[in-house]
C-alpha cells in the first residue's frame, strides 16, 4: 500500500541560503520551495554545489547561513523528528559489501519498524529475489545499487533526497525507479534529486539550475 502524505503545502524550504566551500561561494541568496507532490531536480555543471545542497537539505551539513525549514519550522528545532521523515541516498550505494542484501537492508531501515517479510518483498521487487543471502561483494554494481534503493519500497518517509540514484542501473532498473518516483509524488510525497537522467515523464517536475537560483 502506498502511503498518502497530502498535497500542495510547502514541505521543505530554504531561504536566503549561502554556502561556501574552499573559499568559493557555491550559492548565495538561494530560495527554494518544495511542495508535497513535487519532484525537484537539481541541475548544473560539476562543482556547482548540487551534492552540497542535497546534504544541507538532508541536515548532514550545517556549514551555511540562511534558513532551512521543514513544514514551516526550523529544520533543527526537532532534528530527530525531521530525520525520521526523510530518506537520504548519497551518490554511493553505501552498503557493506561483506553483508548480504537482506542484512544490508535490515541495517539501512533499522530506524524504522519494518518486519523481515517486508524486507524480502522489497528485495524481490528490485529483482534481487534469490540473492537475499549472497554477500554483496559478489553482486554487480547495479545489483548493489538496487540493494540501497530497496529502501524506497518500504521506508515510511514523505521526503526523499537522492543523489544520482540512477547510477549503474540497467534499463529495467531505470524504468522501475522512474515508477517509484512517480508513485511518491502521486502520493503527495516530495523528492529532491540530482540526476543526469531525463525526468520529463515524472509529474510535478521542477528544476533548479544552480547559478540562476530560479526554479
Amino acid at each position: 500500500m502506498t502511503a498518502r502524505y497530502g498535497h500542495s503545502s510547502v514541505a521543505l524550504q530554504a531561504r536566503q541560503l549561502r554556502c561556501e566551500r574552499d573559499d568559493r561561494v557555491l550559492f548565495d541568496g538561494l530560495d527554494v520551495q518544495v511542495h508535497n507532490g513535487d519532484l525537484l531536480q537539481l541541475a548544473g555543471p560539476n562543482g556547482a554545489g548540487k551534492t552540497t545542497l542535497l546534504r544541507l537539505l538532508a541536515g548532514l551539513n550545517r556549514d551555511y547561513s540562511g534558513d532551512l525549514l521543514w513544514h514551516g519550522q526550523d529544520l533543527y528545532a526537532d532534528f530527530p523528528a525531521y530525520a525520521a521523515q526523510r530518506l537520504y541516498q548519497g551518490h554511493l550505494a553505501a552498503i557493506k559489501k561483506a553483508l548480504t542484501p537482506l542484512e544490508n537492508l535490515r541495517w539501512l531501515v533499522s530506524s524504522w519498524s519494518v518486519p523481515d517479510d517486508a524486507l524480502w518483498t522489497a528485495l524481490d521487487e528490485v529483482e534481487l529475489g534469490g540473492y537475499e543471502e549472497t554477500p554483496c561483494q559478489q553482486l554487480s554494481a547495479g545489483q548493489q545499487r538496487r540493494v540501497a534503493l530497496a529502501r524506497l519500497c518500504i521506508a515510511p518517509a514523505p521526503l526523499w533526497i537522492l543523489d544520482e540514484p540512477f547510477t549503474a542501473l540497467d534499463k529495467a532498473g531505470v524504468q522501475w525507479l522512474e515508477g517509484k518516483l512517480q508513485q511518491q509524488v502521486e502520493a503527495g510525497g516530495a523528492v529532491v534529486i540530482t540526476s543526469h537522467h531525463a525526468l520529463e515523464n515524472i509529474g510535478n517536475l521542477q528544476r533548479l539550475e544552480l547559478g540562476s537560483h530560479k526554479v
